[in-house]
This record gives C-alpha cells, structure tokens and sequence, in this order.
C-alpha cells in the first residue's frame, strides 16, 4: 500500500447546506439515514459517499449529483500539491 494522497472527490455539501436555511450536518444526516460523523466526513472529504448516499444527499438538495460532487483528474490532483 502506498501513501494515501488527497482525496480525488470535491463537494459542496457546506455551501449546499448554508443555502438550504444553513442546514445542519445533523439535519442532512436524518434526511438521508446516516450519522452526523458521516456527513461530517464526507464534507471534510475524509470519507467518498456510496454512490447511493451520494445521489440521497444530492436528493435532499435537489440538484443533481455534479452540482454536489467533483472528480479531479490525478494530474489536477498533482498540480494541487
């Protein structure tokens, strides 16, 4: 195994829930049936959503997926560091 890099996959899930009458992380995590650590993690982009959960949280959002996650390419992801 090697060293472990940053994460590939952006998110807007803050920004998201700000505009969504600042939304809590509690909030979002009841809507879509997991912890607040989860939601947590995933916004800090310590955790990659299952593509279910993924499209739950763009759900409660109402916008589609790429409005909620990004994929940087590894290049952009090198570049970066």
């Amino acid at each position: 195994m090697g060293k472990r890099g940053p994460s590939r996959i952006k998110n807007n899930i803050r920004t998201l829930r700000f505009m969504n009458g600042e939304m809590s992380q509690k909030e979002l995590a009841k809507r879509t049936g997991v912890t607040r650590q989860t939601i947590n993690a995933i916004e800090s982009a310590k955790y990659s959503p299952t593509l279910e959960l993924a499209f739950q949280i763009a759900e409660v959002f109402d916008c589609g997926l790429e409005d909620v996650f990004s994929y940087q390419a590894k290049s952009d992801v090198e570049s970066d560091t």
